[in-house]
């Protein structure tokens, strides 16, 4: 199988490159706090804990970070952190799809709506943008010494739609109802991904120009900066030639 996307590429060489460890750790912190809440300390008995640890793990999270977020969780007196979701226009008519992690909801649809109208958006309505993005399950997963054959023919039977192999990367792709299975998958396979989670995939994208493209990514940088801010989905097209011009 092979073409995939290459928004989902470039969202993770950029990731790769941009983000800061802080930040990185940070949301990772906020999932394993917010799975621990829900279901528990224990991951054999949690699969989002678990999910999320093996995020930790993926990004070189020492062992004792992830303990303390563990502790955290479970602390009752600990402040509650809740999920939310906004979608709004950039410039050029982009549509920009974010999702948060707050301990305030007042003051991050503040925030969020100021970057915003600072930099040539507009919130909308939730809901606006749902026609535009599909969820999908992406996981990327070091090719190490496995035997490209038969382990994609393992995950085709779990539910992949997609995979491809770039630098040593397998990027996976599937149905947002078959990411569990391909979480099983894995575990059977005793492969630990490098990253797995659920991402909006944006079903039409948008070309602009150099200074548009300049002037979008700017308001989505700035976005994804926010310390209440875990991920920022858009449909705008990065092509190879414009990332280099980037």
């Amino acid at each position: 199988m092979s073409g995939h996307n290459k928004w989902s590429t470039i969202k993770r060489k950029k990731g790769a490159l941009d983000a800061k460890r802080s930040k990185i750790f940070s949301k990772i912190i906020k999932d394993i706090t917010i799975a621990v809440k829900e279901s528990g300390p224990d991951p054999d008995g949690n699969p989002r804990l678990r999910l999320a640890i093996s995020n930790a793990k993926g990004a070189s999270m020492p062992k004792d970070t992830i303990q303390r977020a563990i502790s955290k969780g479970a602390d009752k007196d600990a402040a509650a952190l809740l999920e939310t979701t906004y979608e709004g226009k950039g410039p050029h008519g982009v549509a920009i799809f974010v999702e948060c992690t707050t301990d305030n909801i007042q003051r991050t649809v503040a925030n969020v709506r100021a970057h915003f109208n600072k930099h040539g958006g507009e919130l909308g309505q939730n809901g606006m943008l749902n026609y535009l993005f599909d969820r999908k399950g992406i996981f990327t997963v070091p090719e190490g010494s496995l035997n490209r054959d038969e382990f994609e023919m393992e995950v085709i039977d779990a539910g992949a739609e997609d995979i491809s192999l770039e630098d040593g990367i397998f990027a996976i792709t599937t149905a947002m109802e078959d990411f569990g299975s391909m979480m099983k998958k894995l575990e059977v396979l005793n492969v630990e991904p490098e990253s797995a989670s659920l991402q909006r995939m944006p079903k039409t994208l948008v070309t602009l120009d150099e200074d548009a493209t300049r002037k979008v990514l700017k308001l989505i940088d700035i976005i994804e900066d926010d310390d209440d801010v875990q991920n920022v989905f858009h449909n705008l097209n990065i092509t190879d030639e414009m990332a280099e011009m980037l």
